[in-house]
């Protein structure tokens, strides 16, 4: 492995116009594609193998016409105050709204409220349903801004109207934060490497590698049915990536001219060790990303695929086009230890006669090897702290109700819960499929008497056949909100109670609509978990074992990442859920976690801490092979890494935190709980946990087995090959 990247690194450093070429052109390629391509909204969901997603699609067989998966809205209107609805003028101004809601091309139905008896009790709220012909990710800017318009009139008559619905939803965007973000990678870098030219050179880099990708996600999105998060998660874990991989590799190779090597010789050692190092990070962020398939939720699938496809095109780009710019910039990124002109240049006569002063990596390691216990002590136990939240960790899905209140949809959601009860807002859709039964009609009346007599049940309508009269569809109003465990119980007791009908009646009852589509995708979320993490962890616990030739050192790493995961988690409960530090992140307001969170922090999270633990302990590994002893080796590795992986981690940080500026509130929680999951991962495991467990390990820390050692391929992530007599030479004399 490091022989092979020695080479690719010198030859990319020599055939630095061609390679710089082949980049260009793969990212014009890829933003001529985009600016070409369709444009795509929200993607489409669909949750195979769950009841919810079965009765859906029974619904497109045996309803055609019903435009299932189309978009609907919930036009709202409550009377002024001392006025109802039922009154001749504002039942007038409802049904001239009505009339024009009707008139749009796209839309295929709506309801009069008076008609369909759509008046609160007290007559002070009502409302229209509009239901369209095409998706909400489908519909015409024209077919919203006419919605918006005509509530608009109603207003102007006096009424106060909100809309709900998924018909305004919108593209979701990051804000300004996410340049303030990129603002703070360039400032650590420039104080990191103390020349603009070296720093520009990760930032450039990464932008190339993140355009390509996210081009390419954009050009493919209309055909893949790729949704704005989609390209939003691949921006957010590619940048932070893409800038650390540079980081390492310009680290490094400047610690080799350190060394008195020439520039060439320089690149391709800094890509023979770093860049080993760089390919077995990026392995397992891919690993854990494309795991994310195993969920057998489409969207995530595609999400994870996507980034993992970011990923290694940051990875690619390290391995190549990093040096290939090192040998455009030339003299001007400095050896290590050297400043450049931006923070003053050292000179040989002004260099101190005394021995220069440990840095603070050695400082703190040496400090971790003489207290080990302390440190890893204090170190587990404030973890354990931070993750006592997730202990109530309550997981859904987001609806209106978790939106701003500054928002028409939530403003909606509100005055449907004051007119018609809080369970109005999740509506539970009961489709009565009768085909192999004797009699449908007596087969969809047991089904709704069945119904009445549960527990929570506000509302059941009349049953609704198709045209053949085999299928029939039921509509529950439950008395609790849709997120709650109550509305829970009650899909699960409907669903237990369709086994009975079936037994008497031969026909199969199933729940779906929004709120038990978000159950069913809780529930398959919890039970794909430990499946998740078996074979993430597994897989990446195998690589480990080949990079390190060790098993305790990739069996620490697995248990870190789990202590940071969890204190991550607690964060995000502890803000989004309990709502601490909430006006400061920009939480407007609490609710459940989302459902896909914890699955999703466990697949990135823990690329993200492998790629810390492979930086700084490889070269406690490379110390440790060229014979130092285990504590000096701990020493060592954080002399050469701790800079670098503490600049990492603040870049990637900072990259995270930038998209809490976004609106869109999945982004928003990704972002800060990658954020916090980073900082807790390589200031407290990596940076404190690590080294005090190594030091209380010792030798043992990497023994293996000697079958296994004969078995595992020698991928010499230390570059143990590129040694030469001369290296081995200044190591006697050192010793």
């Amino acid at each position: 492995m490091a022989t092979f990247l020695y080479k690719l690194g010198r030859i990319s450093f020599r055939r630095r116009h061609l390679v710089a070429l082949i980049w260009v052109a793969l990212l014009t390629l890829a933003g001529v594609g985009a600016a070409s391509a369709p444009a795509a909204g929200n993607s489409s969901f669909s949750i195979p193998g769950t009841e919810a997603q079965k009765a859906f699609d029974l619904l497109e067989q045996r309803f055609p016409g019903m435009s299932a998966d189309g978009a609907t809205a919930r036009v709202v209107f409550k009377a002024p105050s001392g006025e109802k609805m039922t009154d001749p003028g504002n039942k007038a101004t409802v049904q001239e709204t009505v009339k024009e809601l009707a008139d749009g091309s796209e839309v295929a139905s709506v309801t009069d409220p008076y008609r369909a008896k759509a008046v609160s009790k007290d007559g002070t709220i009502a409302y229209a349903q509009v239901s369209y012909k095409v998706s909400g990710m489908e519909l015409d800017d024209a077919a919203k801004d006419a919605l918006q318009d005509t509530a608009q009139d109603a207003r102007e008559a006096g009424l106060t109207v909100e809309i709900g619905g998924d018909a305004l939803q919108a593209v979701p965007h990051t804000g300004s934060s996410e340049i303030i973000g990129i603002a703070v990678a360039a400032v650590v870098l420039v104080i990191t490497f103390g020349s603009l030219v070296a720093a520009g050179l990760p930032l450039l880099t990464a932008l190339i590698g993140v355009g390509i990708g996210v081009s390419s996600i954009t050009a493919l999105a209309s055909a893949l049915d790729l949704g704005s998060t989609t390209s939003t998660l691949a921006m957010m874990i590619g940048l932070a990536v893409g800038i650390d991989y540079a980081l390492f590799i310009v680290s490094r190779y400047r610690a080799e001219l350190a060394e008195g090597r020439d520039r060439e010789e320089a690149v391709g050692r800094a890509v023979g060790t770093a860049g080993s190092a760089v390919v077995f990070a990026g392995l397992t962020v891919v690993i854990a990303l494309v795991g994310l398939s195993v969920v057998n939720i489409p969207m995530l699938t595609k999400m994870g695929i996507a980034a993992a496809g970011t990923v290694a095109i940051a990875v690619l780009i390290a391995l190549t086009m990093v040096p290939a710019l090192l040998g455009y910039a030339g003299r001007r990124v400095k050896p290590a230890g050297e400043k450049g002109k931006l923070l003053g240049r050292a000179k040989a006569q002004d260099a101190p006669a005394k021995p220069a002063k440990p840095n603070l990596g050695t400082r703190w390691a040496s400090f971790v090897v003489r207290r080990p216990i302390a440190v890893l002590l204090l170190g587990v136990v404030g973890l354990g702290a931070a993750a006592v939240p997730a202990a109530s960790l309550e997981l859904g899905l987001p609806d209106d109700g978790s939106q701003p209140t500054s928002t028409t949809q939530r403003r909606a959601y509100d005055l449907l819960s004051e007119g018609f009860g809080p369970g109005f807002n999740g509506p539970l859709m009961v489709v009565v499929d009768a085909k192999g039964s004797d009699d449908p009609k007596a087969a969809f009346t047991a089904t709704g008497d069945e119904i009445k007599g549960l527990k929570d049940v506000v509302t059941v309508t009349p049953a609704q056949p198709n045209k053949a009269g085999d299928t029939a569809t039921i509509t529950v109003i439950p008395g609790s909100k849709p997120s709650s465990v109550t509305t829970e119980n009650l899909v699960h007791g409907i669903r237990d109670a369709g086994a009975g009908i079936k037994a008497d009646t031969d026909a199969n009852v199933l729940v779906t609509g929004s709120t038990a589509m978000n159950i069913d995708v809780s529930e398959k979320l919890n039970d794909a978990l430990v499946p998740y993490l078996v074979l993430v962890v597994g897989l990446a616990f195998l690589l480990l074992i080949v990079v390190f030739r060790s098993i305790l050192v990739p069996l620490k790493a697995a248990l870190g990442f789990l202590l940071s995961v969890m204190a991550a988690l607690g964060a995000v409960v502890a803000v989004f859920q309990w709502g601490w530090l909430a006006d400061l992140m920009g939480v407007e307001q609490t609710g459940p976690v989302m459902s896909m969170m914890p699955i999703f922090m466990v697949g990135v999270v823990f690329g993200l801490a492998m790629d810390y633990e492979v930086f700084l302990v490889t070269r406690m590994r490379e110390a440790y092979v060229h014979g130092e002893k285990p504590a000096q080796a701990v020493v060592t590795g954080f002399r050469h890494g701790a800079r670098v992986v503490t600049a990492a981690a603040v870049i990637m940080m900072a990259v995270f935190a930038g998209f809490i500026g976004s609106s869109e509130s999945m982004v928003k929680m990704i972002g800060f709980g990658l954020a916090i999951a980073v900082f807790f991962d390589a200031f407290v495991v990596r940076m404190a946990i690590v080294p005090a467990v190594l030091a209380l390990l010792g030798r043992k820390a990497w023994w293996l087995p000697k079958w296994l050692d004969r078995v595992l391929p020698n991928v010499d992530v230390e570059g143990e090959g590129l040694r030469t007599a001369d290296d081995k030479d200044k190591e006697l004399v050192h010793a």
